[in-house]
Protein backbone atom coordinates (compact mmCIF):
# COMPACT_ATOMS: atom_id res chain seq x y z
CA UNK A 1 0.00 0.00 0.00
CA UNK A 2 2.86 2.44 0.88
CA UNK A 3 4.59 1.60 -2.39
CA UNK A 4 1.40 2.36 -4.31
CA UNK A 5 1.04 5.87 -2.84
CA UNK A 6 4.72 6.55 -3.31
CA UNK A 7 4.47 5.80 -7.01
CA UNK A 8 1.04 7.37 -7.52
CA UNK A 9 1.03 9.56 -10.61
CA UNK A 10 0.72 13.32 -10.25
CA UNK A 11 -2.20 14.63 -12.28
CA UNK A 12 -2.61 18.18 -10.89
CA UNK A 13 0.23 20.64 -10.32
CA UNK A 14 -0.50 24.02 -8.70
CA UNK A 15 0.61 26.41 -5.97
CA UNK A 16 -2.03 27.88 -3.69
CA UNK A 17 -0.02 30.72 -2.16
CA UNK A 18 -0.49 31.05 1.58
CA UNK A 19 2.68 33.00 2.40
CA UNK A 20 3.54 36.35 0.82
CA UNK A 21 7.14 36.00 1.98
CA UNK A 22 7.82 33.04 -0.32
CA UNK A 23 9.83 33.90 -3.42
CA UNK A 24 10.36 30.37 -4.80
CA UNK A 25 8.51 27.18 -3.82
CA UNK A 26 9.24 23.62 -4.99
CA UNK A 27 6.20 21.50 -5.77
CA UNK A 28 6.31 18.46 -3.41
CA UNK A 29 6.34 15.50 -5.79
CA UNK A 30 7.35 12.92 -3.12
CA UNK A 31 9.43 11.10 -5.75
CA UNK A 32 6.30 10.48 -7.79
CA UNK A 33 6.12 10.68 -11.56
CA UNK A 34 4.07 13.25 -13.43
CA UNK A 35 1.34 11.83 -15.59
CA UNK A 36 1.60 12.71 -19.25
CA UNK A 37 -1.30 15.11 -19.89
CA UNK A 38 -1.36 16.34 -16.27
CA UNK A 39 -2.93 19.72 -15.59
CA UNK A 40 -0.63 22.57 -14.60
CA UNK A 41 -2.26 25.72 -13.18
CA UNK A 42 -0.15 28.87 -12.99
CA UNK A 43 -1.85 31.85 -11.36
CA UNK A 44 -1.45 35.50 -12.35
CA UNK A 45 1.20 36.17 -9.73
CA UNK A 46 3.26 33.08 -10.57
CA UNK A 47 5.57 31.44 -13.08
CA UNK A 48 6.37 27.72 -13.20
CA UNK A 49 9.87 26.41 -13.91
CA UNK A 50 10.53 22.79 -14.97
CA UNK A 51 13.90 21.16 -14.27
CA UNK A 52 15.18 17.93 -15.75
CA UNK A 53 17.91 16.38 -13.61
CA UNK A 54 18.92 19.81 -12.34
CA UNK A 55 18.92 21.41 -15.79
CA UNK A 56 16.47 24.26 -16.43
CA UNK A 57 13.93 23.35 -19.10
CA UNK A 58 10.57 24.99 -19.87
CA UNK A 59 8.95 28.02 -18.21
CA UNK A 60 5.17 28.34 -18.01
CA UNK A 61 3.41 31.68 -17.66
CA UNK A 62 -0.01 32.24 -16.03
CA UNK A 63 -2.76 30.00 -17.35
CA UNK A 64 -3.95 26.37 -17.38
CA UNK A 65 -1.63 24.04 -19.25
CA UNK A 66 -2.02 20.42 -20.29
CA UNK A 67 1.46 18.86 -20.19
CA UNK A 68 2.40 17.21 -23.44
CA UNK A 69 5.30 17.32 -25.86
CA UNK A 70 3.91 20.28 -27.81
CA UNK A 71 4.13 22.75 -24.89
CA UNK A 72 7.29 21.26 -23.37
CA UNK A 73 9.75 21.63 -26.28
CA UNK A 74 12.92 21.92 -24.21
CA UNK A 75 12.01 19.09 -21.85
CA UNK A 76 11.05 16.96 -24.85
CA UNK A 77 14.49 17.55 -26.35
CA UNK A 78 16.33 16.89 -23.09
CA UNK A 79 14.52 13.60 -22.55
CA UNK A 80 14.73 12.61 -26.23
CA UNK A 81 11.01 11.88 -26.37
CA UNK A 82 9.75 10.47 -29.59
CA UNK A 83 6.53 11.34 -31.39
CA UNK A 84 3.49 9.89 -29.65
CA UNK A 85 5.12 9.71 -26.23
CA UNK A 86 2.51 9.32 -23.47
CA UNK A 87 4.33 7.77 -20.51
CA UNK A 88 4.74 9.29 -17.02
CA UNK A 89 7.93 11.26 -16.43
CA UNK A 90 10.02 12.58 -13.57
CA UNK A 91 10.65 16.33 -13.36
CA UNK A 92 11.18 18.95 -10.66
CA UNK A 93 8.68 21.82 -10.70
CA UNK A 94 9.42 25.18 -9.07
CA UNK A 95 6.92 28.01 -8.71
CA UNK A 96 8.34 31.53 -8.82
CA UNK A 97 6.56 34.50 -7.24
CA UNK A 98 6.20 37.14 -9.98
CA UNK A 99 4.48 39.74 -7.80
CA UNK A 100 6.17 42.94 -6.76
CA UNK A 101 8.19 42.01 -3.68
CA UNK A 102 7.85 44.78 -1.11
CA UNK A 103 9.19 45.78 2.27
CA UNK A 104 12.91 45.42 1.55
CA UNK A 105 15.08 47.73 3.63
CA UNK A 106 18.59 48.99 3.01
CA UNK A 107 21.07 51.16 4.82
CA UNK A 108 24.71 52.12 5.09
CA UNK A 109 26.10 50.27 8.14
CA UNK A 110 29.17 52.50 8.04
CA UNK A 111 29.39 56.14 6.91
CA UNK A 112 30.23 56.61 3.25
CA UNK A 113 32.22 59.48 1.80
CA UNK A 114 30.37 61.96 -0.36
CA UNK A 115 32.13 64.73 -2.27
CA UNK A 116 30.21 67.98 -1.95
CA UNK A 117 31.10 70.53 -4.65
CA UNK A 118 31.59 73.22 -1.97
CA UNK A 119 32.25 71.55 1.39
CA UNK A 120 34.55 68.82 0.06
CA UNK A 121 34.51 65.21 1.30
CA UNK A 122 31.98 64.59 4.07
CA UNK A 123 30.70 61.38 5.66
CA UNK A 124 27.02 60.50 5.36
CA UNK A 125 24.65 57.70 6.35
CA UNK A 126 21.51 56.85 4.42
CA UNK A 127 18.52 54.52 4.89
CA UNK A 128 15.53 53.58 2.79
CA UNK A 129 13.30 50.92 1.25
CA UNK A 130 12.99 49.30 -2.16
CA UNK A 131 10.78 46.91 -4.16
CA UNK A 132 11.73 44.12 -6.56
CA UNK A 133 10.20 41.89 -9.19
CA UNK A 134 11.58 38.70 -10.76
CA UNK A 135 11.42 39.25 -14.52
CA UNK A 136 13.67 36.39 -15.70
CA UNK A 137 12.95 33.24 -13.65
CA UNK A 138 15.61 31.17 -15.44
CA UNK A 139 18.32 33.72 -14.78
CA UNK A 140 17.24 34.26 -11.19
CA UNK A 141 17.11 30.53 -10.48
CA UNK A 142 20.49 29.90 -12.11
CA UNK A 143 22.40 32.89 -10.69
CA UNK A 144 20.83 33.14 -7.24
CA UNK A 145 18.21 30.71 -6.02
CA UNK A 146 19.86 27.39 -6.84
CA UNK A 147 17.94 24.24 -5.93
CA UNK A 148 16.52 25.26 -2.55
CA UNK A 149 13.02 23.95 -1.95
CA UNK A 150 11.91 27.35 -0.62
CA UNK A 151 13.36 30.84 -0.75
CA UNK A 152 11.99 33.61 1.47
CA UNK A 153 12.14 37.38 1.08
CA UNK A 154 14.17 37.69 4.29
CA UNK A 155 16.97 35.59 2.75
CA UNK A 156 16.89 37.66 -0.42
CA UNK A 157 16.94 40.90 1.58
CA UNK A 158 19.99 39.83 3.60
CA UNK A 159 21.95 39.09 0.44
CA UNK A 160 20.92 42.23 -1.46
CA UNK A 161 21.64 44.47 1.51
CA UNK A 162 25.32 43.65 1.17
CA UNK A 163 25.08 44.45 -2.54
CA UNK A 164 23.06 47.68 -2.40
CA UNK A 165 24.97 49.45 0.39
CA UNK A 166 28.32 49.63 -1.47
CA UNK A 167 26.55 50.27 -4.77
CA UNK A 168 24.77 53.22 -3.19
CA UNK A 169 28.15 54.68 -2.23
CA UNK A 170 29.41 54.15 -5.79
CA UNK A 171 26.25 55.69 -7.21
CA UNK A 172 26.78 58.85 -5.16
CA UNK A 173 30.03 59.42 -7.05
CA UNK A 174 28.05 59.57 -10.29
CA UNK A 175 25.27 61.84 -9.02
CA UNK A 176 25.85 65.57 -9.52
CA UNK A 177 24.15 66.92 -6.39
CA UNK A 178 25.27 68.82 -3.32
CA UNK A 179 24.98 67.98 0.37
CA UNK A 180 22.12 70.47 0.55
CA UNK A 181 20.18 68.49 -2.08
CA UNK A 182 20.91 65.22 -0.28
CA UNK A 183 19.56 66.70 2.93
CA UNK A 184 16.44 68.39 1.54
CA UNK A 185 15.52 66.19 -1.46
CA UNK A 186 16.14 62.64 -0.28
CA UNK A 187 12.92 61.37 -1.87
CA UNK A 188 13.79 62.53 -5.39
CA UNK A 189 17.35 61.27 -4.98
CA UNK A 190 16.06 57.70 -5.11
CA UNK A 191 14.88 58.18 -8.69
CA UNK A 192 18.35 59.35 -9.69
CA UNK A 193 20.15 56.41 -8.09
CA UNK A 194 17.60 53.73 -9.10
CA UNK A 195 18.86 53.17 -12.70
CA UNK A 196 22.44 53.03 -11.46
CA UNK A 197 21.59 50.20 -9.05
CA UNK A 198 19.51 48.42 -11.70
CA UNK A 199 22.70 47.75 -13.67
CA UNK A 200 23.84 45.38 -10.90
CA UNK A 201 20.47 43.63 -10.43
CA UNK A 202 19.81 42.84 -14.10
CA UNK A 203 22.36 39.96 -14.15
CA UNK A 204 20.24 38.26 -11.46
CA UNK A 205 16.99 38.56 -13.43
CA UNK A 206 15.63 41.18 -11.03
CA UNK A 207 13.90 44.48 -11.74
CA UNK A 208 14.20 47.29 -9.21
CA UNK A 209 10.66 48.67 -9.36
CA UNK A 210 11.13 51.27 -6.64
CA UNK A 211 14.05 52.67 -4.66
CA UNK A 212 13.56 55.27 -1.95
CA UNK A 213 15.99 57.19 0.23
CA UNK A 214 14.02 57.65 3.45
CA UNK A 215 16.62 59.65 5.34
CA UNK A 216 20.11 61.08 4.97
CA UNK A 217 22.26 61.73 8.01
CA UNK A 218 25.04 64.31 7.61
CA UNK A 219 27.78 65.29 10.09
CA UNK A 220 26.31 67.36 12.97
CA UNK A 221 27.99 70.61 11.93
CA UNK A 222 26.74 70.25 8.34
CA UNK A 223 23.20 69.39 9.47
CA UNK A 224 23.17 72.47 11.69
CA UNK A 225 24.32 74.52 8.74
CA UNK A 226 21.46 73.19 6.59
CA UNK A 227 18.90 73.92 9.29
CA UNK A 228 20.02 77.51 9.58
CA UNK A 229 19.84 77.97 5.81
CA UNK A 230 16.26 76.68 5.88
CA UNK A 231 15.38 79.18 8.63
CA UNK A 232 16.61 81.98 6.38
CA UNK A 233 14.50 80.70 3.49
CA UNK A 234 17.50 79.66 1.42
CA UNK A 235 15.98 76.49 0.03
CA UNK A 236 18.08 75.95 -3.07
CA UNK A 237 21.61 76.31 -4.32
CA UNK A 238 20.45 79.09 -6.66
CA UNK A 239 19.92 81.34 -3.64
CA UNK A 240 23.42 80.84 -2.31
CA UNK A 241 26.65 81.53 -4.10
CA UNK A 242 29.93 79.99 -3.11
CA UNK A 243 31.04 82.98 -1.04
CA UNK A 244 27.86 82.98 1.05
CA UNK A 245 27.97 79.26 1.82
CA UNK A 246 31.54 79.30 3.04
CA UNK A 247 31.05 82.50 5.02
CA UNK A 248 28.05 80.99 6.78
CA UNK A 249 29.85 77.76 7.54
CA UNK A 250 32.77 79.71 9.03
CA UNK A 251 30.34 81.78 11.09
CA UNK A 252 28.74 78.58 12.39
CA UNK A 253 32.10 77.27 13.57
CA UNK A 254 32.93 80.59 15.25
CA UNK A 255 29.56 80.72 16.99
CA UNK A 256 30.15 77.23 18.42
CA UNK A 257 33.55 78.31 19.75
CA UNK A 258 32.09 81.35 21.50
CA UNK A 259 29.02 79.56 22.85
CA UNK A 260 26.47 81.61 20.92
CA UNK A 261 22.84 80.52 21.14
CA UNK A 262 20.82 79.69 17.98
CA UNK A 263 19.03 83.08 18.02
CA UNK A 264 22.33 84.98 18.06
CA UNK A 265 23.60 82.81 15.24
CA UNK A 266 20.46 83.47 13.19
CA UNK A 267 20.81 87.24 13.74
CA UNK A 268 24.43 87.10 12.60
CA UNK A 269 23.41 85.11 9.54
CA UNK A 270 20.76 87.62 8.59
CA UNK A 271 23.17 90.53 9.12
CA UNK A 272 25.78 88.81 6.97
CA UNK A 273 23.24 88.16 4.25
CA UNK A 274 22.14 91.81 4.21
CA UNK A 275 25.76 92.96 4.07
CA UNK A 276 26.37 90.61 1.16
CA UNK A 277 23.38 92.08 -0.65
CA UNK A 278 24.75 95.57 -0.01
CA UNK A 279 28.13 94.53 -1.36
CA UNK A 280 26.52 93.12 -4.51
CA UNK A 281 24.64 96.38 -4.99
CA UNK A 282 27.84 98.36 -4.49
CA UNK A 283 29.65 96.24 -7.03
CA UNK A 284 26.89 96.83 -9.54
CA UNK A 285 27.15 100.57 -8.94
CA UNK A 286 30.90 100.43 -9.40
CA UNK A 287 30.78 98.45 -12.65
CA UNK A 288 30.92 101.70 -14.59
CA UNK A 289 34.37 102.43 -13.10
CA UNK A 290 36.03 99.08 -13.95
CA UNK A 291 36.86 99.98 -17.56
CA UNK A 292 37.76 103.70 -17.98
CA UNK A 293 38.11 103.48 -21.76
CA UNK A 294 34.72 101.86 -22.12
CA UNK A 295 33.18 104.44 -19.80
CA UNK A 296 34.75 107.26 -21.83
CA UNK A 297 33.23 105.90 -25.05
CA UNK A 298 29.84 105.49 -23.42
CA UNK A 299 30.00 109.02 -22.03
CA UNK A 300 30.77 110.37 -25.50
CA UNK A 301 27.79 108.53 -26.93
CA UNK A 302 25.39 109.65 -24.20
CA UNK A 303 24.25 113.22 -24.17
CA UNK A 304 24.07 113.28 -20.38
CA UNK A 305 27.16 112.03 -18.45
CA UNK A 306 26.63 109.56 -15.60
CA UNK A 307 26.69 111.27 -12.19
CA UNK A 308 29.74 110.55 -10.05
CA UNK A 309 29.59 109.48 -6.42
CA UNK A 310 29.77 112.25 -3.85
CA UNK A 311 32.57 112.39 -1.30
CA UNK A 312 30.20 111.20 1.43
CA UNK A 313 29.07 108.23 -0.67
CA UNK A 314 32.65 107.28 -1.47
CA UNK A 315 33.66 107.40 2.21
CA UNK A 316 30.59 105.35 3.15
CA UNK A 317 31.45 102.70 0.53
CA UNK A 318 35.06 102.56 1.76
CA UNK A 319 33.85 101.96 5.30
CA UNK A 320 31.49 99.16 4.20
CA UNK A 321 34.23 97.57 2.12
CA UNK A 322 36.49 97.53 5.16
CA UNK A 323 33.80 95.80 7.21
CA UNK A 324 33.28 93.16 4.51
CA UNK A 325 37.02 92.51 4.41
CA UNK A 326 37.13 92.10 8.20
CA UNK A 327 34.31 89.56 7.97
CA UNK A 328 36.27 87.56 5.44
CA UNK A 329 33.77 88.06 2.61
CA UNK A 330 36.26 90.12 0.58
CA UNK A 331 39.87 89.09 0.05
CA UNK A 332 42.68 91.61 0.53
CA UNK A 333 43.16 91.77 -3.23
CA UNK A 334 39.48 92.48 -3.88
CA UNK A 335 39.43 95.11 -1.17
CA UNK A 336 42.54 96.90 -2.51
CA UNK A 337 41.13 96.95 -6.02
CA UNK A 338 37.81 98.52 -4.98
CA UNK A 339 39.55 100.90 -2.63
CA UNK A 340 41.77 102.16 -5.47
CA UNK A 341 38.77 102.66 -7.75
CA UNK A 342 36.88 104.64 -5.13
CA UNK A 343 39.84 106.81 -4.17
CA UNK A 344 40.36 107.64 -7.84
CA UNK A 345 37.00 109.38 -7.83
CA UNK A 346 37.89 111.78 -4.99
Amino acid sequence: MLGFFKNELIEVIEWKEDNDDLVIWKFPDKDSNIKYGAQLTVRESQMALFLNEGQIADVFLPGRHTLHTENMPILTTLKSWKYGFNSPFKCDVYFVNSKQLRGFKWGTPNPVFFKDPEAGNIQIRAFGVYMLRIVDPKLFFREYAGTKEALYTSELEDTLRDLIAPKFAAALLKVDVSAFQLYSSASSLGQIIKPLLQEDLTPFGLELTKFEVSSVSLPPEVEEHMKEMNKMGLTSDQNLNKMERFAQMDALKESSKHGMNPQQFQNNQQQMFMQQMMMNQMMQNMMGNQNPMQNQQQNLQNSTPEPKLSREEIMKNLKELGELKEMGILTQEEFDKKKTELLAQL
